[in-house]
């Protein structure tokens, strides 16, 4: 007899649909599994055997067959125990068939039947709504895939209390969402920040319109400051948002007691990473800390020591707002929209712009250092702004400038006139995502403003994407300013957050 129950498997953050057939036939007592399974899923028979004899529920002595479909999926993971129990209780006749084949099931068995907390748990939600089935899960996990209210979720304790909900003895209710997280406020404000009025500025133009910033600046001058502070000034996540960037994060265990969180995830790896952690991969393909930024700030401190197959690496995903993890026998893909601030020294020692503390290496010591960033890597910074000590008596000054809250307003404001603009066109949200035609349409900069273009091209060399981005951070200044066109003053100050560095280069030539 052959009975069947429902499971995912995992390829990113994409569950794809798995039939656990199971079955029981005369021959000599065995377990097998089959279908592509990895070590994990192998380990289940024993794991699934165990907890069985703990709820004395004695398998018969004839031949169990378990096949994993389709069978050229790989399979893995421990979360294959629950479906894999389901489907042999099913086949011995102590579960309705009905009932198995109605749900997705996932999740890790103990040896005495408790079920274990298991990643994935809202994509496979995604994927039993889409199947128009339910979902049975840990109860740990229940809180997490419950945001998903298109479909019923089962989050038992036990494969013991699923039996009972199962055959009608003791019913589970459903699992109810998390709690919303919501962002923390007071705890960083823009106005900490002393002086630096032009990188607060560059800061707001970076939020309004995800365009990627270069700070460089000698040490202790405010950089990582700065940065820090950006999410502050960011609206909250969509609800859309929320679930692209939450799935993402089940994948990664990285949800707390199924909560899911307003706030843009804001991620600062240390430059000792590994390619793996930076872009994603490792044992299992998981999301790496550009994926995890999805929809959020990546901040990348001290950006000249990151290792340049990294730094490398980055320059697709920046572009396209997504990785392929290829492997032997999987791509992995994940989404990675996120804005990234990179803060550098000058140069190694990190005093170039002092003549009095700078080393005997000037100017090779600069060129030497920020070199070891790719030109076509710094080609993708929308924004490049160079931050100045702050001279020791304005710390004692009180705070100036605006607050998070004021320039948050304005950023929410420019926002809103792109989510408007960009309405009817899926694959843009944001200035940053605007090329060809559209880009046209909604940055043609008035022949003063492309003679300006033109004449800067011609001085300093700018690239066909370097012109393009240029064009985007003058609509993003334009919509601060409520402005229905890209006039020349908004050129001008896009070029020369664009232009700083060169002429910080020029200089120490």
């Amino acid at each position: 007899m052959i009975a069947r129950s429902y499971t995912v498997a995992f390829e990113g953050v994409e569950a794809h649909p798995v039939e656990v057939q199971c079955a029981v036939t005369l021959g000599l007592p065995a377990f097998a599994i089959v279908g592509l399974p990895d070590k994990a899923v192998s380990e289940a028979r024993d794991r699934v055997r165990t907890a069985l004899t703990a709820l004395h529920i004695a398998l018969p002595s004839k031949r169990i067959t378990v096949n994993l479909s389709p069978a050229d999926l790989p399979k893995e993971g421990s979360h294959f125990d629950l479906p894999i129990a389901l489907a042999l209780l099913a086949a011995i006749d102590i579960l309705p068939k009905d009932a198995v084949e109605n749900a997705v099931a996932l999740g890790e068995l103990s040896l005495d039947g408790t079920l274990v907390p298991v990643l994935g748990c809202l994509p496979a939600a995604v994927a039993a709504a889409e199947d128009d089935r339910s979902l049975f899960c840990p109860e740990a996990c229940g809180a997490e895939a419950a945001w998903i209210d298109t479909t019923q979720v089962i989050a038992p304790p036990s494969l013991g209390a699923l039996i009972r909900h199962l055959t009608g003895q003791a019913v589970i209710p459903p699992a109810r969402p998390g709690e919303v997280h919501d962002p923390a406020t007071g705890l960083k404000d823009l106005r900490d920040v002393k002086g630096q009025e032009r990188a607060k500025r560059a800061l707001e133009i970076a939020a309004a319109g995800r365009h990627h910033l270069f700070l460089s600046g000698t040490p202790g001058s405010g950089k990582s400051m700065l940065a820090a502070r950006l999410p502050t000034i960011l609206p909250d996540l969509t609800a859309e948002e929320a679930l692209e960037t939450s799935m993402i994060h089940s994948v990664a265990g990285l949800l707390t007691d199924g909560g899911i969180s307003r706030r843009r995830p804001f991620r600062d790896p240390h430059h000792t990473a590994s390619m793996a952690a930076i872009v994603g991969g490792g044992r299992g393909s998981k999301p790496g800390e550009i994926s995890l930024a999805h929809n959020g700030v990546l901040f990348m401190d001290e950006l000249p020591e990151f290792p340049r197959t990294v730094l490398e690496t980055l320059r697709q995903p920046i572009e396209t707002g997504e990785v392929v993890v290829s492997r032997a026998n999987a791509h992995m893909r994940y989404p990675c929209r996120f804005l990234l601030i990179a803060a550098a020294n000058p140069c190694k020692c990190g005093y170039l712009p002092d003549p009095s503390r700078a080393c005997a290496r000037v100017p090779q010591c600069g060129l030497d250092y920020l070199g070891r960033i790719s030109g076509p890597m710094m080609d993708r910074f929308d924004l490049r702004i160079e931050v100045p000590p702050v001279p020791f008596m304005d710390l004692d000054l009180p705070p100036s400038g605006d607050t998070s809250a004021t320039v948050a307003n304005r950023v929410a404001r420019a926002r809103k006139i792109q989510a408007t603009r960009y309405a009817a066109h899926p694959g843009a949200r944001l200035n940053a995502d605007a090329e060809g035609r559209l880009l046209e349409e909604i940055a043609t900069p008035a022949p003063e403003g492309r003679a300006m273009l033109q004449a800067a091209a011609d001085r300093f060399g700018l690239t066909a994407r370097g012109y393009h981005r240029i064009l985007r951070v003058a609509r993003t200044i334009a919509d601060l300013d409520a402005a229905a066109q890209v006039e020349t003053p908004h050129i001008a100050e896009a070029l020369s957050y664009r232009l700083a560095v060169e002429r910080q280069t020029d200089t120490a030539a």
